[in-house]
């Protein structure tokens, strides 16, 4: 039994690019600018990246929630 290994398959950029953003991608960063030790700026990033027929029905969902049955 031999196993493949994803690693060793080529994947188109677009393809790799296409998969992420059908489900989504949160981007999370952290960038402090400093000088003599002294931080100066500090910069946080949070993103979330999605489909947005994806964040539209997750909104509609949370302003209206389904009522119990």
């Amino acid at each position: 039994m031999t196993v493949n290994s994803l690693a060793d398959r080529p994947i188109a950029l677009i393809d790799l690019l296409d998969r992420l953003l059908q489900g989504g991608v949160v981007i999370t960063g952290d960038l402090v600018l400093s000088i003599a030790d002294v931080d100066l700026v500090r910069i946080d990033l949070r993103a979330v990246i999605a489909p947005v027929a994806a964040a539209a029905v997750d909104n509609v969902a949370a302003a209206h929630p389904a009522p119990p049955l």
